[in-house]
């Protein structure tokens, strides 16, 4: 008997303080239409003193479980991506298992960033298929608004991060409607980890923490953009191209993609290069800015919601980010 794995439920939240551009603007050197012109981006959404990205991932999750219509205690795995963490450690995932209430299921945390779902996606899918669990919750949440160098010298960086999370629920299935996810495609460049990073803290230096660390703003995190952006269009499209090929279709046969909301050109980008119409692009930049892991599971979430995406449609995922990293999924819904 083959087993597919499959999205049955998904679910996103996002804080309910909305940063506008113009509010950025009494906090740095910039504007609305420098940063929409260079971005895409309108608002974002920051979470309040207190607040973590486990909280982000629960909400999301419970909407994802709802959504599935299942219960909770059928939830066997747990896999969470952020490279926001509550704490330095552990991960969010034990976090989220206990606010679920869920004791002693497993909790998988992966550090992967902007590609963080997809590769949480290719995990869960490889313990569907070979029998290992049913039901997995994979979630995606990030807390960046509380890390973002707000000075002029930072502004660069600053205006594309928002805070949210979103999760899905992946289920084995063994009919035959081939609805599902058919494959997903992991990549990465080591050579380019100073392109995008947050140097420290580290557990290089001694002490691990220290003053210096804030002082040189060498906490925040740093970004060449030009690299970036010239790595993500050309890297993209060749993930995507690789989830084509592994299952004989064409740019032609996919009716919906959805890239990772880093920068609205960069998805322009990697449109014109895949030769896909912009109507099949699914683009939110503009509301939530850059969630890092959590950007594909939102806007799958509110395709799916606000039906965009139907059954029988073929979607294709694919992300860029720090490390490098990059990864595509395919899947019919």
């Amino acid at each position: 008997m083959k087993l597919i794995s499959r999205i049955t439920g998904t679910g996103h939240y996002v804080p309910p303080l909305t940063v506008t551009n113009f509010d950025l603007e009494k906090e740095m050197d910039t504007s609305d239409e420098w940063i929409r012109k260079r971005t895409g981006i309108r608002e974002r959404h920051y979470v309040k003193p207190g607040v973590g990205s486990s909280d982000l991932a629960y909400e999301a999750s419970k909407i994802a479980i709802r959504d599935a219509e299942i219960k909770k205690d059928d939830i066997e795995f747990i896999i969470a991506a952020t490279l926001s963490p509550d704490h330095y450690f552990p991960g969010i995932g034990v976090i989220v298992q206990s606010k679920l209430g869920l004791a002693g299921i497993g909790a998988l945390d992966v550090r992967n960033q902007c590609s963080g779902f997809l590769y949480a996606l290719s995990v869960a899918d490889q313990y569907i298929k070979t029998g290992k669990y049913k039901k997995i919750l994979v979630v995606a949440a990030e807390v960046q608004s509380t890390n973002l160098d707000y000075s002029d010298e930072g502004r660069h960086v600053a205006v594309l991060f928002g805070d949210g999370g979103a999760a899905a629920v992946i289920e084995a299935t063994d009919k035959e409607e081939n609805r599902g996810i058919l494959s997903t495609h992991l990549f990465s460049d080591g050579n380019y980890v100073q392109k995008l990073w947050m140097e420290t803290p580290s557990p290089k230096e001694k002490p691990t923490f220290s003053y210096d660390m804030i002082d040189t703003k060498r906490c925040f995190p740093k970004m060449e953009g030009k690299h970036v952006f010239v790595n993500a269009v050309e890297n993209m499209p060749k993930a995507v191209w690789a989830a084509l090929e592994h299952n004989n279709m064409t740019i032609d046969d996919v009716d919906h993609l959805i890239p990772h909301q880093a920068n609205d050109r960069i998805s322009l980008m990697v449109a014109k290069k895949l030769g896909i119409p912009v109507p099949k692009v699914i683009r939110n930049i503009d509301r939530f800015g850059n969630t890092t892991a959590a950007s594909i599971p939102i806007a799958l979430d509110e395709s799916i919601k606000n039906g965009r995406i139907k059954k029988g449609d073929i979607i294709v995922l694919t992300a860029f980010g720090s490390g490098y990293t990059w990864a595509s999924a395919l899947m019919r819904w």
